[in-house]
Parts: C-alpha cells; structure tokens; sequence
C-alpha cells in the first residue's frame, strides 16, 4: 500500500473513531439525563428544534379576510374568519402580518395554527364585552369564566410561532383591579372582569416559540390537561412598578404531563412558572383536577416576579419537577412551596439545580392561608413536601432559608448540596425537616452542617 493509501486510510479511521465516540458521547448524556425520581428523560425533553412557518400547511393571511392594519379597529370577525376558513379546508397556519391589529377572544380549531409575523402585534381589545363566559379553568376551579385572547380547547398539535407580539393592553384591567382592591382589600382576583393571554386546554403535542407575550390582563398563559407541551424562546413580562399588572402569571401548568420550558425571558408582577392542579378540601376526588408531571424548565432567565418557580397555591400533586441553568435577576423567591392548609397536596421530586444570581429568598415554605375553607371538612388535610433538592447554587439574597410550616405539614428528604449564598439573613433552621442532607453548603463563607 503506496503512503497516499495509508494516509487516507488513517484519515477514514480517525473519522469513523470521531463518529463513534460521538455518537456515545451522546448516548451516555442520554442516559444520565434523568428526572429526579431517577426516571429518564425521553428523547423528546432533548429535542428544542423550532417548527418553521412554511411547515404548517397553507397561510391565511387575516389582511385577506378583511382585517386591516388599524390597533382603534376591532378585527375580531375578520381574524376569526381567518381561523374558521384554514379549518374548513383542512388545516392551516394564520398569519399576522406586520402591524398592529386589535382583537377580542379568538377560538382556533384543528389543524389550524398562529403565526405572528415579526412587526407584528396582536393587540387584546381592554373591553371585556369581547371576550365571552365560556366553559374554563381559573384559580383551580372548573366554571364558567372569559374568554382568553387566543383560546385551543381541544386542538392536538397546535403550534403559536413567529417573532412577533401578543400583547394583553391590560393597563384597563389592571386598574379596574386596584380600584377594586382600594374599595376591598380582601377582594378576590375573580371579582374584576379580566382575560388572560392564551388558554390552552386538552391538546397535546403543543408548541409555542419565540413570541413575545406582554401585558396581559389577567394570567398570561395557561395550560390545563395538556401533555408533550414544548415553549421555547419566549419573552414574556409585564410590569411590576408604577402601576403593577396584577396576577400576571408567566406560565400556568395545570395538570399537565410532559413540559419542556427552554430558553426564555420572564419578567411579570406575580409568579413566573406557577405549577396548579385544583384547591380545597376535597380536591383530589375531583376529576377535574389533576397533577403536574416531568415538567423541565431551563437555560430560562428570571426578571422581577414574586417566584420563579412556584408549586401552588392551587394544586394537589406535582412530581418530577427540575429547573436548572437558569439566571435569576430580580426574584421575590427561587422556589416556593405553597402549603395550603384547606388542600390536600403532595409535591415530590422538586430539584432546582444550576442557578445563580440574586433574589430576595431561596427557599420559602410557609401556609398560604388565604381565602382559608374547609367547605365543611372537619379534619384538615395533610400536606407533604419529599425529596426537594437545591443543588449547585450561587446566590445573592436577602434570606437564605425562609421555612415555618404549620402542624398539618410534612417535611422530608431535603437535599442541599454544593451551596455558595451570600445573605443578610443566613439562618439555616433545618429542624422542621426530617431527613435533610447538607454537603458543601456555604453561607456567607461559613459551612453549614
């Protein structure tokens, strides 16, 4: 064999050898990506490719149907024309097309899709008269309630893309809110006519990237028993000084299963990730109701909200839980467990792992005693908190470990490890929890143990 052959030989065997350890390069992370139960993710928590305009079948673009580029002019028929036409032909994909165009509640149908167009805004009308009461989900209860702006009951595969802006223009709503809470300072979120952003419920297979979604009125999305849901890239905020948006939740999962929130920018004047599922006393008999599962939140950055990650204040089950390699700039709180003392909850398997930055709290876990109602329950229910972890955490606050449970709640198998928290409050009074594992916890340079 002629040196040219032997070069080329050891060329092909370098390269199949990259292959290959390549190839097990990825198979081992495969492998090793598992939920904190131990339970592997499936190839599909791995997978963030977007989903490009041009495979969601034919446009509707809504300027062909009679809307036009006008944010004082309700387009509400026009779009929903729009909708209505793409699934009378088979499917589609509507389009907003650069502008600004104002709407009250759209209702998309299968096989029919959004796409907003970057320039664009999809404006929601601040006149609650143009969203309907229609069958719902609100604060863990199954009733009557608004319309969101964009609404999937029932719609498998349903995709929300494009670069372009949904935008609530809740300042209407928000004020009507605080006059309200000016008149009643118990006054309940549901006493003030408000919408939310998205409402999307029984769908599977759901994918919603790289819009951005402001303003909204009331939450401003919210998933109810959907599964394989994928958001990614998404900026959503509203604002919390001067006039606060109130209970603009970010993202609401409630009884879900399989989640993937990925990339994204959340800024709102309430919780970020809030995981739901039903409230009171008898809840987990309700079918309606429901638990939160393999729900994987990451390389996410955190503005202002009141936390992060929230479990509660409306739900009876979350397990497999993992947020990691995100950024908190401005929390109120990281992770916080609402114990709510009229519900029987359990939420196991929680992990926050690979965070930095500065937030007023950690960890907070406290009775959340608002609205308190047996409903006629004379026993008061049990609720559990079990294998919780905070792992490999860098983090300015102002309390470490903000922690007071009441007599009918459960602590037990915390894990913190690999901790480095800077906090004018470092106080670490673990004794409320049974079996906790500290390993390499650094407060304000100090080792605990």
């Amino acid at each position: 064999m002629n040196s040219l052959a032997l070069v080329l030989r050891k060329l092909f065997l370098l390269v199949v050898l990259s292959v290959v350890l390549s190839n097990s390069s990825v198979e081992g992370k495969n492998l090793n990506e598992c939920f904190p139960d131990g339970r592997p993710m499936s190839q599909w928590f791995l997978d963030k490719t977007k989903i490009p305009l041009e495979k969601l079948g034919r446009q509707f673009v809504i300027t062909s149907f009679g809307a036009v580029n006008d944010s004082t002019i309700l387009q509400t028929e026009s779009i929903q024309r729009a909708i209505n036409e793409a699934a009378a032909q088979g499917g589609g994909v509507v389009v907003i097309p650069k502008g600004i165009f104002l709407s009250g509640a759209l209702f998309f149908k299968p096989k029919t899709h959004l796409y907003v167009s970057e320039g664009a805004v999809l404006k929601g009308s601040d006149d609650i008269a143009n969203y309907p009461k229609i069958p719902s989900r609100m604060e863990g209860q199954s009733l009557d309630y608004f319309a969101a702006l964009v609404n999937a009951y029932g719609v498998d595969g349903f995709t929300i893309t494009g670069k372009g802006t949904i935008d609530g223009n809740g300042q209407k709503y928000w004020e009507s809110f605080w006059e309200r809470r000016r008149q009643n300072k118990n006054c309940t979120n549901l006493e003030v006519s408000r919408p939310r952003l998205l409402f999307i419920w029984n769908c599977k297979n759901v994918q919603v990237q790289d819009v951005k979604l402001h303003n909204s009125g009331f939450w401003t999305s919210h998933y109810y028993q959907c599964k394989n849901v994928k958001i990614l890239d998404l900026h959503i905020f509203s604002p919390h000084t001067v006039l606060k948006a109130p209970s603009t939740d970010a993202i609401d999962l409630d009884a879900c299963t399989d989640v993937l929130v990925s990339g994204c920018y959340l800024s709102v004047n309430d919780d970020a990730i809030a995981l739901k599922g039903g409230k009171g006393p008898f809840a987990d008999q309700d079918p309606n109701n429901g638990e939160n599962t393999n729900i994987l939140i990451e390389n996410c950055e955190f503005g202002f909200c009141h936390s992060a990650l929230t479990c509660g204040s409306e739900a009876i089950h979350n397990k497999n839980i993992l947020m990691r390699n995100c950024h908190i700039n401005d929390a109120m709180r990281v992770l916080w467990l609402k114990m709510r003392p009229d519900t029987p909850q359990k939420y196991e398997f929680v992990s926050v792992e690979n965070i930095t930055g500065q937030a007023f709290s950690l960890l907070y876990v406290k009775p959340w005693t608002q609205f308190f109602d047996l409903q006629g329950r004379k026993d008061v229910p049990l609720s559990f908190c079990e294998n919780i972890s905070m792992k490999h955490i860098d983090l300015k606050c102002e309390v470490f470990f903000d922690v007071a449970i009441g007599e009918n709640n459960r602590l037990k198998d915390f894990t913190c490890e690999d901790l480095s928290i800077v906090a004018k409050n470092g106080s670490f009074d673990h004794s409320m929890i049974q079996g906790i594992q500290i390993k390499n916890v650094f407060v304000n340079k100090k080792k605990m143990n």
